[in-house]
């Protein structure tokens, strides 16, 4: 089996470092490159254990010029680029009439132009190749907007749009493209929500439980296998059953 070149940015993160190693978990043929902007220290321990097959790239997402240098450095290493996950993200909630402009920036910035900027940087290769799987993920907050998200939903939204719209575009030349919209899920972020919060989000879920990095990351590696040829500009949401 021909090794498998993977992109996955936000591997600093719980959600993005669960997508790296369930990739090198599948196949000793996978070569990920994990993407990250701040702490590194959070995915060298990945690349320790996986040496050769996990490369550490410094990649600020918001920067197109940043993208144009990681996929020049893939595609000189490896020769092609068949998998991207767009999972870099960050929300700074506020309500709509108190949220500061530089808030909104930063928020479309890293969960919108990001995704553009990077399906963008890859499909010449991916369109060379007549293959490729591009994964974003998006958020239930696409489809369930909350109070106090107006910046955070309305760029996970666009992601959905986009990812739908690309969808169509690259079809007939077996690009797949496709988004996921994770619900409440155990990350950093959930553990500094208060006690209360915590327990009403709960409330909201059928399952009672709140979903792990690694359940998330099965849902990535299915979209990005073979098997999944037939499956594109979807928006599958994984959210123990919120809507």
């Amino acid at each position: 089996m021909p090794p498998r070149i993977l992109l996955v940015t936000g591997s600093n993160s719980g959600i993005g470092s669960a997508i790296v190693r369930n990739f090198l978990e599948e196949s000793d043929h996978n070569i990920v490159w994990a993407g990250f902007h701040h702490r590194q220290d959070r995915v060298q321990p990945i690349a320790d254990e996986f040496p050769g097959r996990c490369c550490p790239v410094s990649l600020d997402v918001s920067v197109r010029a940043a993208w144009q240098q990681a996929v020049s450095r893939i595609v000189d290493s490896a020769g092609r680029l068949d998998v991207l996950v767009n999972n870099a993200g960050v929300h700074e909630d506020a309500l709509l009439g108190a949220m500061s402009l530089d808030s909104w920036d930063r928020v479309l910035a890293t969960n919108l132009d990001a995704v553009f900027h990077g399906c963008q940087a890859v499909l010449p290769q991916m369109i060379s190749q007549r293959s490729g799987r591009i994964i974003n993920v998006a958020s239930l907050s696409a489809l369930l907007a909350p109070v106090g998200q107006t910046n955070y939903a309305a760029a996970k939204a666009g992601v959905v749009a986009l990812t739908q719209s690309l969808a169509k575009e690259t079809a007939r030349m077996g690009i797949t493209v496709n988004a996921i919209c994770p619900g409440y899920i155990e990350t950093e972020a959930l553990e500094s929500m208060p006690p209360e919060k915590r327990q009403s989000a709960l409330a909201q879920i059928p399952m009672r439980r709140f979903g792990r990095p690694s359940e998330v990351a099965s849902l990535v590696r299915f979209l990005a296998c073979p098997d999944a040829a037939y499956l594109t500009g979807s928006a599958i949401k994984i959210d123990g059953g919120i809507l």
